[in-house]
């Protein structure tokens, strides 16, 4: 019973990552003292395409990473949001690794940071610690599937839900959301306007609300209703690689 007291302890000392949290003590300790943790703004960049990535970004709590890859018109357009159930740059890569999109702070908090060469080392001195991270890699890539199928044939309403609903988990807040009109417009690589029509018919159905920086739910039943299944599809596959990473509302609640 002790024991199990002190392994339980020893995790939740560890910074609010579940990627980090499901390594097992003594892979931890490997990159223990070359971990830190900082509190970083929304919309800190952390890489451009083609930068040398030479550090790797855990979100903790309700910190948010995405993804944005430029394009021709001068646009941004967000493909995957990672919170605590993740990590973004050189998580399996070894040697140089240029940045292919840009890495942005969507929802600012604290951070776990680790430069590459340090975990490249801990993976060196242990195969079980590369299988995570090889795991992990394979739901980074589950979701970019996900979410390029998604893009393609689902439609405005249902992403809009679908985004919402997945930053609602990630940041553990039951009831909204820090995300502007112009944040859910980049999101759904939409205009503002259209992104704001969108968000006025969940209003009028009384599924949600806006404030000025953020979306209310009202109705979270009702915004599940018009989600499309993306969410469930990419929680399904980290439940079967990775058990107990993505956050799940029973999980926070026990």
């Amino acid at each position: 019973m002790d024991a199990r007291i002190d392994k339980t302890s020893e995790v939740e000392s560890r910074p609010a990552n579940n990627l980090l949290r499901r390594l097992n003590q003594a892979d931890y300790a490997l990159l223990a003292p070359y971990v830190t943790v900082e509190d970083t703004a929304a919309s800190h960049l952390l890489y451009n395409p083609g930068d040398d990535v030479q550090v790797v970004h855990f979100p903790c709590g309700p910190s948010l990473a995405t993804f944005l890859v430029p394009n021709e018109d001068g646009r941004d357009v967000e493909t995957i949001l990672v919170g605590r159930e993740g990590a973004v740059g050189g998580i399996v890569s070894e040697g140089f690794l240029p940045a292919y999109t840009r890495i942005c702070v969507k929802f600012g908090g604290p951070f776990a940071r680790i430069h590459v060469a340090k975990l490249e080392a801990a993976k060196l001195r242990s195969a079980s610690l590369r299988n995570i991270f090889a795991r992990y890699a394979d739901c980074l890539l589950a979701q970019i599937f996900q979410s390029t199928a998604c893009n393609a044939i689902h439609s405005i309403e249902q992403r809009t839900a679908k985004w919402i609903l997945a930053a609602m988990e990630r940041t553990g807040d039951e009831s909204s959301v820090p995300l502007t009109h112009e944040q859910l417009a980049t999101l759904l690589g939409v205009g503002r306007s259209y992104a704001s029509r969108v968000l006025q018919s969940f209003r009028t159905e009384g599924v949600l609300d806006t404030r000025r920086g953020s979306i209310l739910v009202r109705n979270r039943d009702g915004l599940r209703l018009r989600a499309c299944l993306c969410n469930e599809a990419v929680k399904m596959h980290f439940e079967e690689v990775l058990r107990g990473v993505y956050p799940t509302e029973e999980r926070q609640a026990g």
